[in-house]
């Protein structure tokens, strides 16, 4: 069961946030905030996928 609410919780994170960069994205069409924005995005979905994989303590 906890694996579950991991993953939830953990997409449910990744969603907001990237609705919440989404909108600066958009509005300041920045070449450099883009690439800056998707590197952020990348680390946290290989936080994300790290936390999955982990075992509970």
């Amino acid at each position: 069961m906890a694996l579950i609410a991991k993953i939830v919780m953990g997409l449910i994170a990744l969603l907001m946030a990237l609705a919440f960069f989404l909108v600066p994205i958009i509005k300041l069409k920045s070449p450099a905030l883009v690439i800056v924005v998707l590197i952020g995005v990348a680390m946290m979905v290989y936080d994300f996928i790290e936390v999955v994989r982990s075992k509970d303590d």
